[in-house]
């Protein structure tokens, strides 16, 4: 098999993450603590606990200002050992070290190997990832819950593989991921993930990646394979990743693409089975048209229902042509009747994309500055709140770590008149970060989930690196958890001497 672990090439892609813990009793982050209030070192708190509003009480404004009560449940051992970690995840020499060490030769060294992964699985392993395999992981998503009221995400973590077998195995992790959600109370999950680059090789992708720019480019070139799907490029769409005819799909790359399309339709027909909701994942621009083909066209398939959608696809808004190419599929599903649901990102692959556009003599698809990544993706949220407010079957997740486009959401929510309880519209975080926004958000009456990824320690570890290194602005930049977790600490500390 050739599903990639813990290699240096690895710690080129970033986004997303693997989770795990160890077994046992599920570990706890700062958000997502379990135990009654034990704060100030042994002593009980004074501030009331986590107070789950319900529909008719929840605020209108998100409150990010109460970190006593926001972190009321958190075990004072668990804030410490959160706040440290956050901390650490900032600082870009740190970042650097890791990055250096994860692909080095000391990997190569059993023993220093093991104090590395040991190290990192009881810091950073286990604040952002969920269990070692689906069922752990459902353990924790239900003592995030029971605690917080926050949904989850199950995750299977790896990334990609680049042969048959892999794509094999990795079809049927994501169908015990299926499994292992449709175990839990629906309140306590929102749905689970699937990358496409697990179970459709990285090199076919590529090759349909080419294949679909060139038809889009030359509009007397047709691909006999192709299935329906939505309109996956738009007139400011990226197309420099082709320059010449590819060559046509090989007899054996066919079949492989067909084994890919019944990967991702046995995937989305034990969701639909389940009433489980997909979201499909998104990669960097050479691989994109692929995954956007294969999910629109198992959209089309399988999103049934019109009150809500199984197939969800992502949009990332720090693309140029974000918003053009939402527009464009949501105008194709709602002329098809075919009620889509769509994750929106602002993205996380700035860097690859700035080195392949360069290589190439071209200018990054990504957006010049972070407004107008920021001002994209808080349009493409109304446009995609209006539609789901209109009844029209639409479904949206906002995953997004910015506590401006959670206020903006809230007043849009407010003045559409969202029924914030149906799901049609959630906000979504990483695990283990942007705690206090998940928790205003919570407290003012919306569904919100933590992306809980999941998988063996050797997946988990140089996804955990790429994160901070390929979000380190972002994780420089989320000064309020750490700066709320410090004044929690310092009020208990206080109490503790009082």
């Amino acid at each position: 098999m050739a599903a990639r672990l813990l290699r240096t090439n690895f710690i080129r892609r970033p986004y997303r993450f693997s989770a795990l813990s160890p077994v046992g009793q599920p570990t706890v982050t700062a958000s997502t603590a379990v135990v009654p209030e034990i704060l100030s070192f042994g002593q009980q708190a004074p501030e009331p606990p986590v107070h789950h509003p319900k529909p008719n009480e929840a605020h209108h404004d998100i409150d990010l200002s109460d970190q006593a009560r926001l972190f009321a449940s958190v075990p004072t051992s668990d804030l410490l050992r959160s706040t440290a970690v956050l901390h650490a995840a900032a600082i870009g020499p740190m970042v650097d070290l890791g990055s250096w060490v994860m692909s080095s030769k000391l990997m190569e060294t059993a023993l220093t190997r093991d104090m590395v992964l040991g190290l990192v699985k009881s810091t950073f392993y286990d604040h952002f990832c969920a269990g070692e395999d689906a069922d752990a992981a459902a353990q924790r998503v239900r003592s995030v819950y029971e605690a917080t009221g926050l949904k989850g995400m199950l995750v299977y973590g790896v990334e990609h593989a680049d042969d048959a077998a892999s794509c094999d195995d990795n079809m049927h992790h994501f169908l015990r991921t299926i499994e292992a959600a449709k175990s839990l109370p629906t309140s306590h999950f929102s749905s689970v993930v699937v990358k496409i680059t697990a179970i459709c090789p990285i090199s076919l992708l590529k090759r349909v990646s080419d294949l679909l720019r060139w038809e889009y480019k030359t509009k007397n070139f047709k691909l006999s394979w192709k299935l329906k799907s939505f309109p996956v490029f738009s007139d400011s769409s990226p197309l420099y990743h082709t320059n010449s005819e590819p060559e046509p799909l090989t007899a054996e790359e066919e079949r492989e693409l067909e084994a890919a399309h019944a990967r991702i339709q046995d995937i989305c027909r034990k969701c639909q089975e389940s009433n489980v909701p997909l979201l499909v994942d998104a990669e960097d621009t050479i691989l994109q048209p692929a995954i956007d083909y294969m999910a629109y066209s198992s959209a089309i398939l399988f999103n049934a229902d019109k009150d809500r959608p199984i197939v969800y696809n992502t949009i990332q808004a720090y693309l140029r042509d974000a918003g053009e190419r939402l527009h464009l599929a949501v105008q194709e599903a709602e002329k098809e009747n075919v009620p889509m649901g769509f994750k929106l990102v602002r993205g996380a692959y700035m860097s690859s994309e700035a080195r392949l556009a360069d290589s190439l003599g071209h200018k990054s698809p990504v957006h010049d500055t972070i407004q107008n990544t920021h001002d994209c993706y808080n349009n493409c949220m109304t446009f995609l709140m209006e539609k789901a407010s209109n009844g029209s079957g639409f479904g949206v997740v906002l995953a997004t770590h910015n506590a401006d486009s959670g206020r903006l959401a809230s007043k849009k929510a407010s003045e559409l008149n969202i029924d914030k309880e149906n799901g049609k519209i959630e906000f979504a975080q990483l695990y283990g970060m942007s705690d206090a926004l998940s928790f205003g958000l919570k407290r003012a009456g919306f569904n919100v989930s933590k992306y809980m990824p999941f998988g063996p320690v050797e997946t988990a570890i140089p996804y955990l690196v790429r994160r901070a290194y390929e979000n380190r602005g972002m994780m420089a930049t989320g000064a309020t958890d750490r700066h709320l977790m410090r004044m929690e600490l310092k009020r208990r500390l206080l109490a503790g001497n009082a």
